[in-house]
């Protein structure tokens, strides 16, 4: 899962399996209510695992909002909501998805609605990008020359299989010198016809 999702910045965690789904930071300004924004942040990460979210607020003074960010992107939290005075004077938050970076400001009226919907759009693009990444990895080889190349390639095969045992050692053998020596695994139910 790490090698899949993750990206420079750090881990990219699916949501269903992330420790923490929601991160809330407080974006306070020089002249402005510090402990009204921090009571703010509180109240929506409350709102959130009371409706069933895991959410947490980063409230630490002695790091700056970008440092947080960083610090939350690198774990692999899937939302990041940011709220500043400008955000509390229009009832709203500013959400960041972790996957791909977009950001949206929503009221906080219908936060936790949205959430649902956000939350469950991440799971279902990171879930698509790796199947997309898997089945560019498969390879269909019907001759014996496909299959050695394509393992040579160090690619996941399909091919026809007549599912003996004795083939199977015997494909292992024949295998393991220069190549490393392959294996079966995941025997889909619907096989192709042997050539």
């Amino acid at each position: 899962m790490v090698m899949v999702h993750g990206d420079d910045k750090g881990l990219v965690l699916p949501p269903k399996v992330a420790s923490v789904q929601v991160i809330v930071i407080p974006v306070p300004y020089k002249d402005a209510d510090v402990q009204a924004i921090c009571d703010a942040c509180s109240e929506t990460a409350e709102e959130l695992n009371n409706a069933g979210f895991r959410a947490e607020t980063d409230l630490r003074d002695n790091y700056s909002p970008g440092w947080k960010y960083s610090n939350w992107e690198l774990k692999g939290v899937p939302l990041r909501i940011e709220i500043g005075p400008k955000d509390m004077a229009k009832n709203q938050v500013r959400v960041v998805r972790r996957d791909n970076g977009a950001k949206e400001d929503i009221s906080r009226i219908i936060l936790v609605d949205q959430i649902k919907d956000l939350l469950d759009n991440v799971q279902q693009s990171l879930f698509d990008a790796a199947k997309q990444k898997r089945d560019a990895c498969v390879v269909v080889a019907k001759t014996w020359e496909e299959f050695t190349k394509a393992l040579n390639e160090k690619r996941m095969i399909l091919a026809p299989w007549c599912d003996e045992e004795e083939v199977e050692r015997d494909v292992k053998a024949r295998t393991k010198g220069e190549m490393g020596a392959c294996k079966t695994l995941c025997t889909p139910f619907d096989q192709p016809e042997l050539p």
